[in-house]
């Protein structure tokens, strides 16, 4: 539809006649396809959604709480009721935050955003109905706490349920708007503040929980995933009380964080109060009649190639009610909830504090890197990720980059859950995508950029044509199908069974027998770790650089 739109605009003969057939066009692209079978009844209310010319049923922008706006501004997620029929058919605006640039790799068209936000798309086979009980996925997005959207293609959900599951999405409050603490609050809310995000996660599951079988999900076969700060999220909803009992695995992609600290409430506070003077504030109930764009201002930012100097509100809180302790502390008594996990990372991942020798070019280049890093064990180093070449630079510095950072995540991960009984099942992607030759992306070097931060996604969802929607910038082999369709059916076998492994893709959980990871790349396979070379960089590990990550990383 929309390259017969772009024809038809591009046609120079019959002005007149090309516009109004091109509105009609836009108009047919955005109409409601009545679902036979519709309106399905929620505890919310009656929805109606649309049908896809696939088959599939898409149920899109579904208020799953109340508008956080007015006084629940900075206030935990309150149900949501209506009556009469709710029409799904598009999605909701993303939840305030800095806007997209055009060139860049994750731009998929305009969204709209706003506070009234907190909405949900469901998509679902052609036949699904409540007596089928079909596995459900239930993706986080990332956006380290600041951005993000349930409105990107690449997060789409369509061929994830051709391909037989539920698949559900949902917009968080982020920034400001999702994680501020303050004082105020804190008395307001009998003794906690902050982490309305997680709540809203929380809130969202809970929906699904509830309401998914009218969509043909079974509520006992539900996986959540997340990606960067969505898997910072998955680990959080791990580890809260609240959320036990909502979901019978959890995906974390970039990577596997269950010990990672969180700010307590009084630190946070103390941010909360540092936004109330930045805004020139008298008390809360003046911050929440300020409009949100001058609260977004305040906001430090420094994702998408800016870097805006403000107030940086974290992401989660130890704040005693989502998150009553530390996240090492809850993981040693066993506090967390016993789910199969699969911990993943990409080959190109972030590479905190290998700056200097993910950027080496030449052997010269690397021996450099590692002495600037190292210093006098810069020897013992290079002994464990030698190179032979300037052929081997580049994978082995991405290699131990890795060893320090995610995949040393990921093998601990697996470690610390591992005598609860608690399955883990690692993997490493690390397929390039196949780049339209020449192609150009602001924050990408086609020419080098491998398996980079986010660079799954799209396989794991069917999502590779999203990078093709705005304009070419991919080309696709039946290699790239083949591997998304594994590690679709992957996630919908996790789901159904509590493991990820196939016929097509055998994935063994982790334990210290079998200290392994699998490969998505341009084969399957499976690898050992190199054991060696990560306990040596646990105790030589470089301080992280305090520049942002480069923007051949994007965060989501």
């Amino acid at each position: 539809m929309r390259t017969l739109y772009r024809h038809i605009l591009a046609s120079t003969a019959g002005l007149a006649v090309t516009m109004a057939a091109a509105s009609a066009l836009m108009a047919a692209d955005r109409s409601m396809q009545p679902i036979m079978g519709d309106p399905v009844q929620t505890e919310s209310g009656r929805i109606a959604g649309t049908q896809l010319p696939s088959g599939v049923r898409a149920y899109l922008g579904i208020p799953y709480v109340a508008a956080p706006t007015g006084d629940l501004r900075w206030a935990p997620p309150q149900p949501a009721k209506w009556t009469g029929i709710f029409n799904a058919d598009r999605k909701g605006p993303a939840c305030i935050q800095v806007l997209r640039p055009h060139d860049i790799n994750h731009y998929f068209g305009e969204e709209a955003t706003a506070e009234d936000c907190l909405t949900m798309n469901i998509w679902a086979p052609a036949a699904a109905s409540p007596a089928q009980k079909r596995p459900v996925v239930v993706f986080i997005y990332g956006g380290g706490f600041t951005i993000g959207s349930s409105g990107m293609a690449n997060y789409d959900g369509e061929a994830m349920a051709k391909a037989g599951a539920v698949f559900v999405n949902f917009n968080y409050r982020v920034g400001t708007f999702g994680f501020l603490a303050h004082p105020e609050l804190t008395r307001e809310q009998g003794g906690a503040s902050g982490n309305y995000g997680l709540m809203d996660q929380t809130a969202a599951l809970k929906w699904v929980r509830a309401n998914i079988a009218q969509f043909g999900g079974d509520p006992d076969k539900v996986v959540i995933m997340g990606q960067s700060a969505g898997a910072g999220s998955v680990a959080a909803q791990v580890l809260s009380p609240a959320a036990r009992g909502l979901f019978r695995a959890a995906v974390m992609s970039s990577g596997c964080n269950l010990r990672a600290p969180k700010q307590t409430l009084a630190d946070a506070e103390k941010t909360g109060v540092a936004m109330q003077e930045k805004l020139g504030a008298a008390s809360l109930a003046a911050m929440r009649m300020l409009p949100a764009d001058r609260i977004l201002a305040a906001q430090s930012e420094t994702q998408l190639g800016l870097s805006v100097s403000g107030v940086r509100i974290g992401g989660p809180i130890v704040d005693g009610r989502v998150l009553p302790r530390q996240a090492a502390d809850a993981v040693a008594a066993g506090d967390f909830a016993h789910v199969p996990l699969v911990a993943g990372y990409n080959s190109d991942d972030m590479a905190f504090g290998f700056e200097a020798l993910t950027s080496a070019t030449t052997m010269a280049e690397y021996t450099a890197a590692a002495t600037k890093l190292f210093g006098a064990d810069a020897a013992a180093f290079l002994k464990l990720y030698p190179v032979k070449s300037d052929a081997d630079v580049r994978s082995t510095a991405r290699r131990a980059a890795q060893d320090a950072n995610l995949a040393a995540n990921a093998r601990g991960c697996a470690s610390d859950v591992a005598g609860a009984g608690v399955p883990v099942f690692i993997n490493s992607y690390t397929r390039r995508h196949p780049y339209v030759p020449g192609v150009k992306l602001a924050d990408q070097d086609t020419a080098t950029v491998g398996a980079y931060h986010t660079a799954d996604i799209p396989y794991w969802f069917g999502t590779q044509d999203a990078y093709n929607s705005i304009r070419p910038t991919r080309v696709w082999t039946e290699w790239d199908r083949t591997l998304s369709r594994q590690m679709m059916n992957a996630l919908i076998a996790l789901a159904e069974t509590g493991s990820p492994s196939t016929a097509a893709m055998p994935w063994q959980a982790w334990s210290a027998k079998n200290d392994s990871v699998l490969l998505l790349g341009d084969t399957v396979t499976t690898a050992r770790f190199n054991v060696a070379g990560q306990q040596w960089l646990a105790t030589h590990r470089p301080a992280p650089s305090a520049t942002p990550p480069r923007l051949s990383r994007p965060r989501d």
